[in-house]
């Protein structure tokens, strides 16, 4: 009784082995079981064919960036024109202009350099980019509005941006910043302005080296070659759009600039 049970064992297991595909308990050519297949070998990797992704929509053709022309690189330092007029010109058409070499599209700055009050920001937005023009679109109109809050309008100010394009992902590197850091301080000897709204956590960094959350409800001194420059800092109106909780922290800035008066 034990024999045949045990053959009828031995038949299962072959059966098993049969509908597993293997047919033989001996290859003629010996495997080595401990080999591993080469990484990059092909006939060792099934093929799967790739899920085509799904391509993002691409921007508006308006908000999309022009490459700008290309300039000789420069050599040393770059020579910042010493008097007003030439400093605009320069703007408008140098390749040398720190920034240039963002976008094509130049936004520049606006309105009388002698108005009382300047507005500054890190350079422009994308709505500014296409528009031509600084704090364009909704934020424009909220900008407006705090304006009319401490009784001035932008015909009455000096809008201006440090660079005249936008930087990629609205960020720069050393070299950059080092190269805006003297056109910051050369735009600010030649405009002389008597107070000064800086527009932005970038630039708030970059003028008055605080933090924008450290700046709330505080005059901020800026050194202007030994002149002091009343300078209060709110966030970009198209932030506070963003986030309208944050209006709060620039009305205690913004109202500064009403004392005294």
């Amino acid at each position: 009784m034990g024999g045949r049970n045990s053959a009828l064992l031995a038949e299962s297991y072959t059966d098993w082995w049969s509908l597993a595909g293997v047919d033989a308990l001996v290859g003629e050519v010996p495997a080595g079981w401990l080999d591993v297949p080469a990484a990059n070998d092909g006939a060792a990797k099934p093929k799967i064919s790739p899920i085509a992704e799904p391509e993002a929509a691409p921007l508006p053709a308006a908000l999309q960036r022009q490459e700008a022309p290309v300039g000789a690189e420069a050599k040393g330092p770059i020579e910042l024109p010493a008097d007003w007029d030439t400093f605009r010109n320069w703007l408008a058409n140098s390749p040398d202009v720190p920034g240039s070499q963002w976008d094509a599209r130049r936004v520049l700055p606006v309105g009388n350099p002698e108005a009382p009050l300047m507005l500054l920001t890190a350079w422009p937005e994308m709505d500014d980019q296409r528009d031509g023009e600084l704090f364009a679109g909704p934020a424009g109109q909220l900008l407006d509005a705090m304006l009319r809050a401490i009784g001035t309008t932008r015909s009455d100010c000096y809008l201006a941006s440090l660079a005249i394009t936008r930087p990629p992902g609205g960020r720069i590197d050393e070299r950059d910043a080092a190269e805006l850091d003297r056109l910051l301080w050369h735009h600010l000897r030649l405009a002389k302005p008597e107070r000064l709204l800086l527009i932005g956590s970038d630039i708030v960094r970059m003028t008055a080296n605080i933090q924008l959350a450290d700046a709330r409800g505080k005059l901020l001194d800026i050194n202007q070659d030994g002149r002091k420059v009343d300078a209060v800092a709110v966030a970009h109106p198209a932030m506070l759009l963003a986030r309208p909780a944050q209006k709060a922290a620039a009305w205690d800035s913004l109202k500064l600039f009403n004392r005294g008066r």
